[in-house]
């Protein structure tokens, strides 16, 4: 008698299946972490953005150039700041008012030229000593961002410039010219807080911009010393 004959059916290319799999395993895995990379990359590049243009205009304003040749210096200047001194990322808001920031831009412009002209008139006006104090102004927003921002505006228009900030207090001193009396101290005063408003209104976060407006409803006193 002949045995009987079992065959034993086997899938063809079972070898090579299995062992290509885990090398397409992989190829996905790394083609998935490359897009992945990208993304990243790309979110991180249109977060920083912003910043990163703010950074442009902020140098071409401190130059006050607005040509090609500023233009060029001021993305030099940003490319080294975020890219050679390896600053930690600022998290922005996340929200851009377009209207409050024209807004903001054309009080600005007008602002310079009203403290330039201020400034000039207190210089030719031989008949008295422009006088000037030392003013301290709480700020109601507790965000670096808008800190420096509030700084740097304040100090960019002719009359006033910052010469101290205390991060842990969201405190700013100012020198500035011509405030003498307690009237024209707390002006002064109500006038940087618009900024940081101002700022709020236009890239600050929905808390921040809360904050502002129960802020402007009752706004702490604080007080100004005389230099």
């Amino acid at each position: 008698m002949t045995a009987p004959i079992h065959h034993t059916s086997r899938p063809r290319h079972s070898a090579g299946h299995t062992a290509g799999e885990p090398a397409r395993d992989a190829a996905d895995r790394a083609s998935d972490g490359t897009i992945g990379g990208k993304r990243g990359v790309l979110q991180q590049v249109w977060r920083q953005l912003p910043f990163f243009v703010w950074l442009v205009a902020l140098w071409m304003l401190l130059w006050g150039q607005f040509t090609l040749a500023a233009f060029i210096t001021g993305l030099v200047a940003a490319v080294a700041v975020t890219r050679v001194f390896r600053l930690p990322p600022v998290e922005l808001s996340g929200r851009v008012n377009l209207w409050y920031g024209l807004i903001f831009v054309v009080t600005f412009f007008a602002a310079l030229v009203r403290g330039s002209l201020l400034v000039a008139w207190q210089v030719l006006d031989f008949r008295r000593q422009p006088g000037s104090s030392i003013i301290a102004v709480h700020l109601r927003t507790d965000d670096d961002l808008i800190m420096t921002h509030t700084a740097v505006t304040a100090s960019l228009i002719p009359g006033s410039i910052i010469i101290e900030a205390d991060r842990d207090r969201r405190i700013l001193y100012l020198h500035v010219i011509g405030a003498t009396s307690e009237d024209e101290v707390e002006r002064q005063r109500r006038a940087i807080l618009g900024w940081e408003a101002r700022i709020v209104r236009a890239v600050g976060s929905r808390a921040q911009l809360e904050i502002v407006r129960r802020a402007e409803v009752d706004t702490p006193q604080q007080g100004g010393a005389p230099a």
